[in-house]
């Protein structure tokens, strides 16, 4: 071999040593970036995961104090209205007693006043629970203050005096009814 195709020879093997070596780097920074895409990826979908997590807890937070607060509108007044509770107790009792004298200018002033009360009451979300003697008692819905000989059989576990009025508020009892139950 000559001088000449040695050197040929040599500076071909050289070209395919580098190319090699090029090649070989090409590949390693191609799995490197393909190992760093698949970290990006993965981090991504991490990332996407926990925001939708996070949008979800947030939204479920908006719907929780949204209720919250419809409820607390519903029932802000309760305390006032249980305070008032005993004055419309008061007004039934006075105006039964002043039934007679219905053409007096006093008592008609008490029934406007009463009616007016009731009324706004009313609007408040405040209702009258619907007790009357002869019902049968639920301990759910009544609340016995006392238990006494039905006068007849038919009578036994129902209801013989509404002693209190019953009031609810909304969908809330505020007020059981108390009764008399036949035994």
């Amino acid at each position: 071999m000559s001088k000449e195709d040695k050197n040929t020879k040599s500076v071909v093997d050289e070209n395919i040593i580098n190319d090699t070596e090029q090649a070989i780097k090409e590949e390693s920074e191609n799995v490197a970036e393909s190992q760093e895409e698949e970290s990006l990826e993965d981090k991504l979908q991490a990332e996407k995961d926990r925001y939708l997590r996070l949008f979800a807890e947030f939204e479920n937070y908006k719907k929780r104090t949204s209720k919250e607060r419809i409820e607390l509108f519903k029932t802000a007044g309760q305390d006032t209205i249980m305070a008032i509770l005993p004055i419309l107790d008061d007004f039934d009792r006075a105006m039964n007693e002043f039934s007679d004298d219905k053409d007096d200018v006093h008592v008609q002033g008490m029934t406007l006043i009463n009616n007016k009360l009731k009324e706004t009451l009313r609007q408040k979300g405040l209702h009258v629970s619907e007790t009357k003697p002869g019902d049968v008692f639920n301990a759910d819905l009544h609340e016995a203050i006392t238990q006494i000989p039905a006068p007849n059989e038919d009578m036994k576990g129902k209801i013989i005096d509404v002693i209190e009025k019953g009031y609810t508020l909304g969908d809330k009892i505020i007020r059981y009814p108390k009764v008399v139950i036949g035994q």
